[in-house]
C-alpha cells in the first residue's frame, strides 16, 4: 500500500528539519504514541496504541532514519509488533523544499501489515493509514505554527 502527501508549513526548512528530528515533537504528533525514546541520532524505540477497525493493539517497535540529507530529507524505516493483532512495517521518504512563506514537506510511504490486521482488508487498512498520516501531519503543522521550540518566532 502506498501513501503520498504534501504539507505547506509556516516555518523555514531548517526549523522543520529540526522538529522532524526532535523526539518530543514527534511523540506529541504521532497518533497513539505512548513512548518514544531516541536510542541514537538515527534510531528510535516506540510504543504506540492504535485501533484499526475492530482491532486494538499496542505496537512495540523501532524506527531508523536512513539516507539522511540534512535539511532536505531522509528515509524512515520502521517496524512494530502488535502481538496477537499482528505486525506492521514500512518506510517513508520525506523531502523538504523551500516554499513561499515557509517549507513544503512531501512524503511517499509504503506499509505492510500481517496477522489479524491483514484480515481486515486493504481498503480499511489504507483509509486508516491515510487518516493516521493526516493526524500526524496536522499535529506537526500545529507544532510548527506555535507550540514547538522550532516554531518561527
Amino acid at each position: 500500500m502506498d501513501l503520498t502527501g504534501e504539507y505547506r508549513l509556516v516555518a523555514t526548512k531548517e526549523q522543520v528539519w529540526a522538529a522532524l528530528n526532535d523526539p518530543e515533537v514527534l511523540k506529541r504528533c504521532i497518533p497513539g504514541c505512548k513512548e518514544l525514546e531516541q536510542k541514537s541520532p538515527t534510531e528510535f524505540a516506540a510504543i504506540v496504541a492504535l485501533k484499526i477497525g475492530p482491532v486494538s493493539a499496542t505496537f512495540k517497535g523501532s524506527v531508523n532514519l536512513e539516507d539522511i540529507d540534512a535539511p532536505n530529507g531522509y528515509r524512515i524505516v520502521g517496524q512494530g509488533n502488535g502481538g496477537i493483532a499482528g505486525f506492521a512495517k514500512g518506510g517513508a521518504t520525506v523531502r523538504l523544499a523551500e516554499s513561499e512563506g515557509g517549507a513544503l514537506l512531501t512524503y511517499v510511504a509504503k506499509a505492510e501489515v500481517g496477522g489479524k490486521l491483514a484480515a481486515l482488508g486493504a481498503r480499511l487498512i489504507q483509509s486508516t493509514s491515510k487518516k493516521l498520516a493526516d493526524q500526524f501531519f496536522s499535529a506537526f503543522a500545529g507544532e510548527m505554527s506555535q507550540g514547538s521550540p522550532h516554531a518561527p518566532k
